[in-house]
């Protein structure tokens, strides 16, 4: 039998999709099938599409996206705090 290999970024490792269409069908495939939503974007590394589970909404919120085209300049000023680790045990260091 043979199965089928996608093609996978070098930089991410995800499944790589030559048009945003095939991405969305398979975004749709994902939450029919093991009722999960995904979401599409274009790679900046490759140029293909891939999917992601983060809402592009709120991706961007706590300072990855500070000064992008998303229009967030800086974490505080809009009153939102840095996230925190859920990792059990762990610390933050005091500055």
């Amino acid at each position: 039998m043979h199965y089928f290999t996608p093609k996978r970024c070098v930089t991410s490792n995800k499944i790589m999709y030559h048009d945003k269409a095939q991405a969305e069908r398979a975004a749709e495939a994902s939450l029919a099938e093991r009722g999960v939503q995904l979401w599409v974007y274009r790679c900046e590394y490759c140029g293909a599409w891939h999917l992601t589970h983060r809402d592009p909404d709120t991706a961007f919120a706590y300072g990855a996206g500070q000064g992008s085209a998303h229009g967030s300049t800086h974490g505080s000023a809009q009153g939102r705090r840095k996230p925190h680790s859920r990792k059990r045990g762990y610390k933050p260091r005091r500055k």
